[in-house]
């Protein structure tokens, strides 16, 4: 059973499994978890064999390296809705409850990695935006690793802990969630990624469900951390 939860007043409290291993760069499992990658690599005109998730952001592809997201560095998503991140609670197919028991399917998600303006240099922004017509649920929070030069780090970002509240992240159609992920919250020395991998949700996708994209500005990780999906980039920042 899950033991970690968010904590959102008036939603239902349920259980779920959450793993958080991450693949080795190309996409195949990797038993030792953190020390993957835990994105695929996609390509970002044509759906992933699998009907997967779109890859955009921040980044161009590197010389060479087919698939890496591409993007301008600023979000172009549809803004969240009012209620995407469990506000509202409305009925049918386009509700959080409808949310709760229906996982996000890759293939109607598009995912971006963006720098946007004012954000300390080590922080990066995930965007996950539903582009199907019914609402659906994610996990709490992106699985998220680095890369550099197309080969796996062995860094992944760690998640708050202690977490408890709804089934899942609910994201209605057209709307976005968002996530910060930090690079090296304490300017420690570290390895410098030119690639961030994402997993959207751990919980109910493949490895192969997930993407590598650029970064327009390599960083240095070093105890990377990310924070839990939100409705805006405001709420995101302040949800470590």
């Amino acid at each position: 059973m899950r033991t970690y939860r968010l904590r959102t007043t008036a939603l239902a409290t349920a259980t779920a499994a959450l793993a958080l291993a991450l693949t080795a760069c190309g996409g195949s499992d990797n038993a030792d978890g953190p020390a993957g990658n835990p994105a695929a690599t996609k390509n970002a005109d044509k759906p992933a064999s699998t009907g997967t998730v779109t890859p955009s952001g921040e980044d161009a592809p590197a010389a060479g390296s087919a698939g890496k997201g591409t993007g301008t560095g600023t979000a172009t998503a549809t803004p969240a809705k009012a209620g995407s991140g469990g506000g509202k609670n409305t009925g049918g197919t386009t509700g959080d409850s409808y949310a709760y028991t229906h996982p996000c399917s890759a293939r109607d998600l598009t995912v971006k990695v963006t720098s946007p303006t004012g954000t300390p240099a080590t922080v990066r922004v995930i965007t996950v935006t539903n582009n199907g017509s019914t609402s659906c649920g994610l996990d709490y929070f992106p699985t998220v690793g680095f890369s550099a030069k197309g080969g796996a780090l062995g860094l992944q970002a760690t998640a708050p802990g202690g977490l408890g509240g709804a089934p899942a992240y609910p994201v209605h159609p057209g709307a976005t969630a968002y996530a910060a992920v930090d690079l090296n919250p304490s300017g420690g020395t570290g390895p410098v990624a030119d690639e961030i991998n994402v997993l959207a949700d751990k919980e109910h996708m493949p490895n192969a469900d997930g993407v590598s994209l650029r970064l327009t500005k390599p960083g240095s990780v070093a105890n990377p951390k990310v924070g839990l999906y939100r409705t805006t980039t405001h709420d995101a920042l302040n949800a470590f």
